[in-house]
């Protein structure tokens, strides 16, 4: 099967942007132009700019900026990042100057590889957990479920399905993703804007933190420097390890268009894998740039678990660097699924 029918299948992306050929400033005497038709443009190409000069003033000069990047009237779009983005001119006439902007749809310039897996191994899973986030540490399985007044945060062991330790969180909480950063544990939390850090070792809750610009916490991988969070949109926030603040973030895209909903994430040899809530795949996503690169198709998973009335979507991946394969589960699972992800023929 081609990607871009799988990606149908598996994923919903959405169209170009419609609105207009400009949001200028309507006080301008100018108007911004690119060669993006419909305003989006691949990577692959080079934006050109102009400035549209119906009144023929004179102009000084131009500064163009793509964001708060400056950027040429001919730009070279490779090193930039996916998705919306807005693009400034400033007009430079008689000692002033005018600002106009217009919004770029900036997109991947090829279709994601499909890629299937091998199942090595079934392992039991607590049916009765609404998983939401995994991670492995010191070859030991940490499991986030989620649910008001069900959510917990475990220790496990994978291989007979025993759990060693439990975390109740208070019952207004709703637990997210989790993942491990220099003996650290961060979890979040749904709708309350809050995420938790934990001593990885005992689980002791050490303190809280707040989502300073996105609404949710969806889920939260590291790179071992910083964390990457999903907000259940295209977008996925990069966070200073430090104060936990969102300082930047990516928007994950396909040649076609952006892929929403992005739920737990992995970091997995330098790229994030990400589950895309209620689909039964994954995306392989660059993080320089949000560019979707591979899609894993799971569908299969699903009807080797027990079917059951309460039975769930695909949530919930964690490479163990110790076997250096990759473990899926799902929300209310009866099995986790040890697998290596391969290209499909």
């Amino acid at each position: 099967m081609k990607a871009s029918n799988i990606l149908t299948v598996i994923f919903l992306t959405a169209t170009l942007f419609s609105c207009g050929s400009s949001s200028n400033d309507k006080k301008s005497d100018f108007s911004l132009q690119t060669n993006a038709p419909g305003n989006g443009i691949s990577l692959h190409k080079d934006l050109k700019l102009s400035i549209k000069n119906p009144k023929n003033l004179q102009i000084d000069s131009v500064a163009y900026f793509i964001n708060d990047v400056k950027i040429s009237e001919n730009t070279d779009l490779s090193t930039h990042k996916l998705g919306k983005q807005i693009i400034t001119a400033k007009v430079y006439t008689n000692g002033e100057s005018q600002t106009t902007t217009t919004p770029l749809l900036i997109l991947n310039d090829e279709n994601p590889k499909v890629y299937t897996y091998e199942l090595l191994n079934t392992y039991p899973h607590d049916i009765t957990s609404y998983t939401q986030g995994l991670e492995f540490h010191n070859n030991i399985m940490y499991e986030s479920t989620g649910q008001y007044k069900e959510s917990k945060l475990r220790k496990i062991d994978y291989e007979t399905g025993e759990v060693l330790q439990n975390v109740k969180l208070a019952d207004e909480y709703f637990g997210e993703g989790l993942t491990i950063l220099n003996d650290k544990l961060y979890q979040l939390t749904w709708q309350k804007g809050t995420g938790f850090v934990y001593d990885v070792n005992t689980l002791e809750k050490k303190s809280s933190f707040k989502y300073n610009n996105s609404k949710e916490g969806w889920g939260i991988c590291n790179d071992g420097k910083v964390l990457y969070k999903s907000d259940g949109t295209e977008k996925i926030w990069i966070l200073d390890p430090e104060t936990l603040e969102e300082k930047s973030y990516i928007q994950v895209y396909t040649n076609k268009g952006k892929i929403g909903r992005v739920n737990e994430l992995e970091w997995i040899d330098g790229k994030i894998y990400a589950n895309i809530y209620q689909k039964d795949g994954v995306a392989i996503i660059n993080p320089k740039n949000g560019a979707v690169e591979g899609v894993i198709d799971f569908t299969p998973l699903k009807k080797k678990v027990t079917q059951h009335q309460g039975l769930d979507v695909l949530n919930g991946m964690a490479f163990n660097h110790t076997t250096k394969t990759l473990f899926v589960t799902g929300k209310r699972w009866d099995k986790l699924f040890e697998v290596n992800v391969k290209l499909k023929k």
